[in-house]
């Protein structure tokens, strides 16, 4: 077998309908169109939909949401922290010496690796796995407002 042997099952396809070929065959004159104005005399341009605002008009520019309430966090894991500063006081301020931080974000404790020294960790936000393991080693986690 051949590739121009090959030709589609009988009824598969379906011959174009030819109009504009005189009153005889069934689309002639007009051929479908309707009578003058522009959409008897040119092809209507991509997407266009009669003059109702477009779908690709209708749909946002860029996909996703960005959340005007949602609050960013400079985040560090308790394992950081016991890294750096072992046993002892830790406030933002601390955390922003060492680099661990960037300026002007709140700062939130989240609970990677583990924790086995007392600190005090003053925060604007902790994760319960966070405070849970703060508390387990025997110190403090502290809210900043």
């Amino acid at each position: 077998m051949k590739l121009h042997h090959l030709k589609p099952n009988k009824g598969a396809t379906k011959n174009k309908k030819r109009v504009g070929r005189g009153r005889a065959g069934a689309g002639g004159k007009t051929a479908g169109r309707g009578t003058k104005g522009w959409g008897a005399r040119n092809q209507p341009k991509q997407g266009f939909e009669g003059g109702q605002v477009p779908l690709v008009r209708r749909l946002p520019k860029l996909p996703g949401f960005n959340n005007p309430n949602r609050v960013p966090y400079a985040v560090v894991n308790v394992e950081r922290l016991e890294k750096i500063f072992g046993a002892g006081d830790v406030d933002p301020a601390a955390m922003l010496a060492k680099g661990l931080v960037r300026k002007g974000k709140p700062v939130k404790v989240l609970a990677r690796g583990d924790i086995g020294v007392a600190m005090n960790i003053k925060a604007h936000a902790f994760s319960e796995a966070a405070k849970s393991k703060i508390e387990a080693a025997g110190g403090r986690a502290e809210l900043l407002s």
